[in-house]
């Protein structure tokens, strides 16, 4: 048996195991490099994610230590960077804002519990080898799901850039809410939040080429680039203790606590369990899509690649070890993988080293951030979030599939007008719906011979050559329940309109599967046939469908015959025209 062939066990692999016994100084060097860019990057990015989650802004300090250490034992890819993303901690959010106040300890442990829950779902899904179910989410649902989080997640954070108050848990709510505090506007705190958010965009388009006019190396200056979250963090920090600016009304973060990522436990209260299951089985197949879809992108770039259900492992030891150390849900973030990609990270080492980099911050960097306005975390996380915001998906697939198009507008406006959790579930039925609605109607053709060749095309594109007596019919597409009526419809007309016809052959090219449904239409259909004088054959049968079909009674009852191609078919019922 070949490796290609033979069985894969079902435990989890150790990927480390391999990528460790190559490690050297060089690849240390790398990794290290990356890491410390990483890290700069990943302080910002974890304390402004946990506040949108509505936690307090150390937790995404923790959430960032454990699942790095995890994902470096059990993860395929050599770059992806895991830790708290935008999405999933909105995600994160409209999922606890029903079982407690944010901010709150009770909150934190309803995230701790919605943690544990994601990653036992991914570990199962992994173990179970389920990473396939991530295929129902099409391409253009995920991404009109983003595009609308990302304009959402910068529409809450509106509030905080303006000083003011404003609820609502989709992005109507919190138009009128903002909307209704307009005249309550905090100016010196619009005016930190406004120029921040102007720095930033600024610092992701124009500091890299400005620097490189200047002379810097291109690596060097982007490096440099990476830096400006933390130069907007570390100048306002300082202006705000040095101006008392919350004196002035200027919110801050105040106090964060000093030390190590704490030990907790989940909540053990099953009622919570049930209702936290379907938002943690959305957080954890979003998380995994997006993961998923970096990983394998940065792993092309180098010619290797990675293993969907050895990644759900690895995300679920990574959302466990989140539970376990007091964070919450976590996935491989986009943003900082490339980062960690362009930086020369070799291996997942990067990760262990950027985890204790973040474990020294959390150590002894957490009192200088006493003073950092909240407006200036707020004007991080929109920068952030506007570059996910892509609405070239809705003119591609207007111009190329119109299902497509309406799933992915329904999925913006559901996930605006309601709630993330409902605009995804609203994406995917309806990817789903549109699906069983094509392939229940599948394309069938007749098919006759391309004079002088062996070929066979449609009657109704091409100049072919038929005969009477026989019906060269062509499924483009499996056999399944839903669809093999549809094939009985087509052969009962083809049958009455054509007194003729004697032979029926059903060339099963693009036939990959037939279920048990359409193997009883089948049989009706050749039952129908012989009592008709009629005989049905089959052509260009496929292996894999010829196996399941020779052990059946339609087999040994089929009035005609199996051949290995439709040529040879029309030559042995109709040589005049075969």
């Amino acid at each position: 048996m070949s490796p290609s062939t033979r069985a894969r066990p079902w435990w989890p692999s150790l990927p480390v195991l391999q990528w460790g016994r190559a490690y050297n100084r060089e690849t240390l060097l790398g990794d290290g490099v990356a890491a410390l860019i990483v890290t700069i990057m990943l302080i910002p990015q974890s304390l402004a994610y946990a506040m949108l989650a509505g936690l307090p802004p150390e937790v995404g300090l923790y959430a960032s230590v454990a699942p790095l250490l995890l994902y470096a034992v059990f993860g395929t890819s050599r770059v992806l960077a895991v830790g708290p993303v935008a999405v999933v901690s909105l995600m994160t959010a409209a999922a606890i804002a029903e079982h407690a106040a944010a901010g709150t300890p009770a909150y934190w442990a309803v995230a701790i519990t919605l943690a544990f829950l994601s990653g036992l779902l991914l570990l199962a899904m992994g173990l179970l080898r389920l990473g396939f179910l991530a295929n129902f989410l099409s391409h253009p649902v995920i991404s009109g799901f983003i595009s609308a989080s990302g304009i959402l997640i910068a529409a809450s954070q509106l509030k905080t850039l303006m000083g003011v108050k404003a609820e609502g848990h989709n992005f109507v709510e919190l138009s009128l809410s903002l909307g209704s505090q307009a005249g309550q506007v905090h100016g010196l705190t619009l005016l930190i939040g406004a120029l921040t958010v102007a720095f930033l965009f600024w610092v992701r388009s124009g500091l890299k080429p400005l620097l490189q006019r200047l002379g810097m190396a291109p690596r060097t200056a982007d490096v440099v680039a990476k830096t400006g979250p933390v130069v907007a963090i570390a100048v306002t920090t300082l202006l705000a203790w040095g101006l008392d600016w919350p004196a002035q009304g200027v919110k801050i973060v105040g106090a964060v606590p000093q030390g190590l990522p704490p030990f907790t436990l989940p909540l053990w209260d099953l009622g919570l369990w049930q209702q936290l299951l379907v938002p943690a089985l959305l957080i954890s197949v979003v998380g995994f899509v997006e993961s998923v879809s970096v990983g394998q992108t940065l792993a092309a770039k180098r010619r290797q690649r990675i293993e969907p259900d050895q990644e759900l492992v690895a995300l679920g030891s990574g959302n466990l070890s989140a539970a376990f150390t007091g964070g919450f849900p976590v996935t491989g973030g986009f943003a900082r993988s490339v980062v960690n990609f362009d930086a020369g990270a070799q291996t997942p080492a990067a990760g262990v080293f950027t985890a204790v980099g973040i474990t020294l911050a959390s150590l002894f960097l957490t009192p200088a951030l006493y003073y950092l306005p909240q407006a200036t975390l707020a004007a991080t996380i929109v920068v952030a979030v506007l570059s996910l915001v892509d609405f070239s998906v809705l003119r591609k697939t207007w111009g190329y599939a119109k299902p497509d198009f309406l799933a992915v507008a329904a999925t913006l406006v559901a996930t605006l007008a309601v709630g993330v959790e409902t605009g995804l579930v609203v994406g995917v039925a309806l990817s789903l719906a549109f699906y069983l609605y094509r392939t229940s109607r599948p394309h069938m053709a007749e098919v006759g011979r391309v004079a002088g060749t062996e070929h066979f095309r449609n009657v109704q594109r091409h100049a072919v050559v038929v005969s009477p007596r026989v019906l060269g019919l062509r499924v483009d597409e499996s056999l399944y329940f839903a669809n093999s009526r549809a094939l009985e419809d087509r052969i009962n007309d083809a049958v009455a309109s054509r007194p003729e016809l004697a032979h029926v052959v059903l060339q099963c090219s693009a036939i990959n599967d037939i279920d048990a449904s359409a193997l009883e239409s089948l049989e009706a259909i050749d039952l129908r046939l012989r009592g008709a004088g009629l005989r049905l054959h089959l052509s260009e049968v496929k292996g894999p469908v010829m196996d399941r079909l020779k052990h059946t009674d339609f087999m040994r009852q089929l009035s005609g015959r199996v051949f290995l191609t439709h040529y040879q078919a029309i030559q042995a019922l109709s040589p005049g025209v075969g």
